[in-house]
């Protein structure tokens, strides 16, 4: 995955990609990782949310719980990655779709707006992906209407495939005495 270009100031799509998280169900952008993009330090990013705090309401930005920001930390320390943050012991906070855009006005510069305009069209991208899944799911499912008991098992496999992961339910720790 390549990083943002100071010289050029362009933000390679893969890297925007990577960079988009699943928390609370919500697309979301890193803090730090957004600070990045734009050129700025994460500490001036986020004073220049808190001076603008009505624009960010908790469906635009929120911050990570400690058990959040400690599985976060595990699995960049998992896939090798660094941790966007250096190690720092705040939880960050996290921007969703809405919260990106609402930072365009936020960070005026022209770095942030050709980075805002690159992070938007990723976006749009994923919901295009998502619409388009769905799509292909209904078709299946028609489909599997059509066709006999031999072919079932192709249609299942198939529907299987295309769901997202369970989450692991959490086990509770230790011995249970009775």
């Amino acid at each position: 995955m390549s990083e943002p270009n100071e010289e050029k100031g362009i933000v390679p799509a893969e890297y925007i990609e990577h960079s988009i998280l699943i928390i609370r169900g919500e697309k979301v952008m890193l803090d730090s990782v957004l600070a990045e993009m734009y050129g700025v330090e994460a500490k001036r990013l986020n004073e220049a949310v808190k001076r603008n705090r009505t624009r960010f309401p908790s469906d635009f930005m929120f911050q990570l719980t400690r058990e959040e920001y400690q599985v976060l930390k595990s699995q960049f320390a998992t896939s090798k990655q660094r941790d966007p943050r250096g190690g720092k012991q705040k939880s960050p906070y996290v921007f969703t779709e809405y919260g990106v855009a609402m930072l365009s006005s936020v960070l005026k510069s022209e770095r942030a707006i050709a980075v805002n305009i690159e992070i938007m069209r990723t976006f749009g991208k994923y919901r295009r992906l998502l619409v388009s899944n769905e799509d292909l799911m209904r078709k299946i499912t028609k489909l599997e209407k059509e066709y006999d008991e031999n072919f079932q098992v192709v249609f299942r496999v198939l529907k299987k495939l295309m769901q997202e992961p369970e989450k692991p339910k959490k086990q509770p720790i230790g011995f249970n005495i009775k």
